[in-house]
């Protein structure tokens, strides 16, 4: 645990409106809407029930602008209060007069959630600490809050108002969820070894190319497993791959990973077979037989077989986001294959991400890995190294209310 970071426990937090930056992004049913697995809801409720004297204030974000996962924080409160066993209160806004209202009238004890922070055009950019403190989103909630949690370790890479810039407005420390995250990360690198083998899927592609350079030069992956939609971007720069990604800056993000492969060849492994989606079916094929307009939603066999003689030979295996479309039981073979390699594993086993946190409870083998953490794209970065926007707002209020 970090010396210059205020806990809950360092502020006197009773009767005091406290806004409480969580990160209960919710993996959601593509059709129903559903949430599909609860475990950063019930990481969140271990902060909130330990704020029962004061006036929580929760707030977080959920899926990203045009996917199906953009969704309003109501089921988010429901769940959440059926957990705590307690009443959530739920207001459809987030820092207008409606918002401000409520958390000016809530009494002690009382739990309000706020709707999804990225409803809010400043919560999908990123600032510098002084220019966050002057976003709209703070300027409009700084006087109606008495101090800030934050505990959105998932979030933590992400340099966004609500995350960096309360710190040195409001008193804030850090939750119960940061802290036993960091306190089980210090005990992982105190017993890890080589050789690394990273293993990364997912849909966040810039997310994975932003940390894949890092880990490589700190030493964290000795080989990298690509699967998911950042595996179809690199055999895509490879040449062996001519389909559409659909994703934001795709040009900008083949050449970054064309200079990956270049740079550091030996590192990577690329799957060699996926599984498409033929009318609602699983056909699996050759990666040079899949067409241009194929929809890719899992790798094959092959690759499977292939990646897992290096998750059973690795020191420390570390993998964040799903091969496939695991909310699919067609598709989502690599998902469990690959988990179930690392829970037989007799090495150090990391497994990180909201989605891949869901599989593990699908497939009944999250006590077979060492540490699970509901956090993406954060914990790649803190593994590679990487300074995190959370860590130096918590330094700096630190610094401004120690004093």
């Amino acid at each position: 645990m970090p010396a210059k970071i205020l806990t809950m426990d360092d502020l006197d937090l009773e009767n005091k409106r406290v806004f409480v930056r969580v990160d209960i992004n919710t993996p959601i049913h593509p059709q129903t809407g559903e949430l599909l697995e609860l475990s950063r809801l019930e990481e969140a409720a271990m902060t909130i029930r330990d704020l029962d004297m004061a006036k929580a204030v929760v707030a977080s974000h959920q899926g990203r602008v045009g996917r199906y996962d953009y969704i309003s924080m109501k089921k988010h409160a429901l769940s959440l209060a059926k957990i705590l066993n307690k009443e959530v209160q739920f207001v459809e806004d987030v820092f207008g007069e409606a918002a401000r209202n409520r958390i000016d009238k809530l009494e002690r004890g009382e739990v309000l959630m706020l709707d999804n922070l990225r409803f809010m055009a400043e919560e999908a950019m990123e600032y510098a600490p002084r220019d966050a403190e002057r976003t709209v989103l703070v300027q409009r909630l700084k006087d109606h809050v008495d101090a800030c949690v934050l505990d959105a370790f998932p979030t933590a890479h992400r340099a966004h108002p609500s995350i960096i810039g309360f710190a040195e407005l409001v008193p804030t420390c850090s939750g119960r969820v940061v802290a036993k995250e960091l306190m089980k990360l210090e005990r992982i690198f105190s017993i890890e070894k080589g050789p690394y083998v990273t293993v990364l899927g997912g849909a966040k592609v810039t997310d994975r190319i932003e940390a894949i350079d890092a880990l490589i030069a700190n030493k964290r992956a000795d080989k990298v497993l690509l699967t998911g939609l950042v595996g179809l971007l690199f055999l895509k720069a490879n040449g062996k791959f001519k389909g559409d990604l659909k994703v934001e800056a795709e040009q900008k993000l083949l050449s970054k990973a064309k200079r990956l492969l270049e740079d550091n060849s030996d590192n990577f492994e690329l799957p060699q077979d996926v599984a498409v989606d033929a009318d609602g079916a699983r056909k699996e094929m050759d990666i040079a037989q899949i067409p241009s307009s194929a929809s890719v939603l899992d790798v094959g066999e092959k690759t499977i077989d292939h990646y897992s003689k290096f998750i059973r030979g690795a020191g420390t295996v570390f993998m964040s986001g799903p091969p496939g479309a695991f909310e699919y039981d067609e598709f989502s073979k690599g998902t469990e294959m690959l988990l179930k390699s690392m829970a037989a594993s007799f090495g150090t086993t990391i497994v990180s991400g909201g989605h891949l946190t869901a599989s593990l409870s699908k497939f009944g083998i999250q006590d077979s890995i060492d540490h699970v953490s509901t956090a993406g794209g954060a914990l790649v970065q803190y593994l590679a190294g990487k300074r995190l926007p959370l860590m130096d707002a918590l330094e700096r209020s630190a610094r401004k209310w120690s004093q």
